[in-house]
């Protein structure tokens, strides 16, 4: 039996876990969800592993059915989140029941949302993982994001690991701001670009243009000069590294991202900022400053220190 269903899938969203590895040698990405912090927990409060599957909604969520018991939880952008036509709190584990409707509307911040619920979404494994990869058409619900009719299984929850009421305290949630600063390692190829080229790139700002899904985000402004040309032999490309094109405009690599390309890579964003760019919609600012890798590995252990303290006990 069907743990939700379907009545409207919402602009784009999609099953998500912590995504799929060991295979970006044969072109697969890892995928896996925009905002990993905000994923990891909603996990937590309904009692979940971090890596258990849930849905991402963008921009506009879906309208779902509940078909069986359950708890879940809300968390990442305000997404107007209802039950039955009624406010219903986010980042906090609550029980639904048969026949309840969960609703969301438009984000008024950020971009992305995340549904949680204790066991998981319980849809087969591809390569290892639930994590949908839109172009590969791979994972998920037949590679695709959700839509209307689909009934999405759901595992069973670990005994007594989902509480009603557990939330995240007002302070420790994330604030969704429309100009978002991120942090970045310059390289691997910031010696193919011109001293000026480097310091337009920091000094930014950047708009998100239309072209920003899960695979990327194509950014307008300042033109990034390069110094020996804009190809180099394909190499690897690591989540969050930016790309400039000859036209000296830099674009983020993100979840769905190719493996392999012949653009120069000017900078790559930390790990844990990566959630900032996927909660930065169209038509909002970015700045990039440079960071050490030493700040960088603090910036993950403060992050960690965050998550516990968010879901305690």
């Amino acid at each position: 039996m069907s743990g939700l269903f379907v009545v409207e899938p919402g602009l784009l969203t999609t099953v998500q876990d912590l995504g799929r590895f060991g295979y970006q040698r044969v072109g697969v990405p890892p995928s896996g969800p925009m905002d990993r912090a905000a994923f990891i927990v909603a996990n937590r409060l309904v009692g979940n592993p971090n890596e258990a599957a849930a849905l991402e909604c963008t921009i506009k969520g879906p309208r779902l059915e509940v078909r069986q018991a359950a708890v879940i939880a809300v968390t990442g952008a305000p997404m107007g989140f209802t039950v039955n036509g009624r406010e219903a709190p986010s980042w906090t584990a609550m029980g639904v029941r048969p026949g309840d409707v969960l609703g969301f509307q438009m984000a008024s911040a950020g971009c992305r949302a995340y549904l949680a619920v204790a066991g998981g979404i319980d849809v087969p494994l591809a390569l290892g993982s639930r994590a949908t990869y839109l172009r590969g058409r791979l994972g998920g619900l037949g590679g695709r994001a959700l839509q209307k009719g689909d009934a999405l299984p759901v595992g069973t929850p670990a005994p007594a690991a989902a509480r009603e009421g557990r939330t995240v305290p007002p302070a420790l949630r994330p604030a969704y701001p429309t100009e978002r600063e991120c942090r970045v390692i310059l390289g691997p190829q910031d010696d193919r670009f011109t001293a000026e080229g480097i310091r337009a790139f920091l000094e930014g700002p950047y708009d998100v243009t239309p072209q920003a899904d899960r695979m990327g985000y194509r950014l307008k402004g300042p033109a990034i000069a390069h110094a020996r040309g804009h190809d180099i032999v394909s190499d690897g490309i690591p989540l969050g590294g930016i790309q400039v094109p000859g036209e000296g405009q830099p674009i983020v690599l993100l979840v769905d991202r190719q493996t392999t390309g012949g653009y120069t890579k000017i900078a790559t964003v930390i790990g844990v900022d990566i959630g900032a760019i996927g909660q930065t919609r169209p038509g909002q600012r970015i700045r990039f400053r440079r960071v050490t890798l030493e700040e960088a590995h603090a910036a993950l252990v403060a992050e960690a220190a965050w998550l516990a303290r968010a879901v305690a006990g």
